[in-house]
């Protein structure tokens, strides 16, 4: 189960590295190649979005006690994907600004040219940011991830020590039986010799 899991995790790494690729593009892309890279992510976003449904599937499979660490992961993984669905709505509105001002005749005067870069230039830092943040959401998952592993570790351990302690007190009841066994078939030898003489 956690294969599955662990492919559709893989697929939604690579569709989700490609779609944050093209939506840094989208401002610095001529017209024709802006509408149909839009077009692209748009498809890829819906992909994207039913593989983070399957994964969902997978996780409610999975044992309650291994589940913990990969319902982390899917609201990791939900928060990637709604930062990247806002990301390409504010590229999709500087992409409509675009388009507004070359039906409108817009000859590209310095006060426009100087929003545009502005523009550009504010999305630019804010993709930057925001990669940062699902960087540090990713470490974050992982390092609650290893803490998780480590109380299983020790959980395990705890429960083979019981094991252990009972299985020594077993053998111990089972020396002690031995003993009294020994004794009584001492003392039977015993009684069986008195009556034949």
């Amino acid at each position: 189960m956690s294969s599955d899991f662990e492919g559709y995790e893989q697929d939604f790494a690579v569709l989700t590295a490609e779609i944050t690729n093209k939506i840094a593009r989208v401002p610095r892309l001529p017209p024709d190649e802006k509408k149909q890279v839009v077009a692209n992510v748009e498809k890829q976003l819906e992909e994207a979005k039913e593989l983070l449904e399957q994964m969902d599937l997978e996780v409610r499979e999975i044992p309650p006690q291994s589940r913990g660490m990969y319902s982390n992961r899917m609201r990791s993984y939900k928060q990637e994907m709604g930062k990247l669905e806002t990301d390409f709505k504010r590229s999709r509105i500087a992409y409509s600004d675009e388009v507004r001002n070359e039906l409108l005749g817009d000859d590209g005067n310095s006060s426009e040219n100087q929003l545009i870069k502005l523009r550009e230039e504010r999305a630019h830092l804010l993709d930057n940011t925001e990669r940062l943040e699902r960087s540090s959401r990713r470490l974050e998952a992982g390092y609650q991830i290893a803490v998780e592993t480590e109380q299983i570790g020790q959980e395990m351990l705890e429960n083979l020590s019981h094991d252990r302690e009972k299985i020594q007190r077993a053998r111990e009841r089972l020396r002690e039986t031995d003993a009294n066994l020994g004794k009584s078939s001492r003392v039977l030898t015993g009684m069986l010799r008195r009556s034949r003489i």
